[in-house]
């Protein structure tokens, strides 16, 4: 784990703790959706959320 300051852990929780929310919600809003491109807007919202996640996510290992 590189050298990260106590303000650097905050600020990396915090946009991961958006990042999981937005892709929670973006889930439920394409389960929810009939329109298939409104579906498929979502899901790819969600995928990208995730994807974000993810990357930050290396930054604590």
């Amino acid at each position: 784990m590189a050298n990260l300051s106590e303000l650097d852990l905050q600020n990396l929780r915090h946009l991961i703790g958006g990042y999981d929310v937005s892709h929670c919600k973006m889930k439920e809003y394409a389960s929810s959706a009939t329109d298939s491109q409104i579906k498929q807007f979502f899901e790819k919202g969600a995928k990208s959320a995730m994807d974000n996640k993810n990357e930050l996510m290396k930054f604590l290992q």
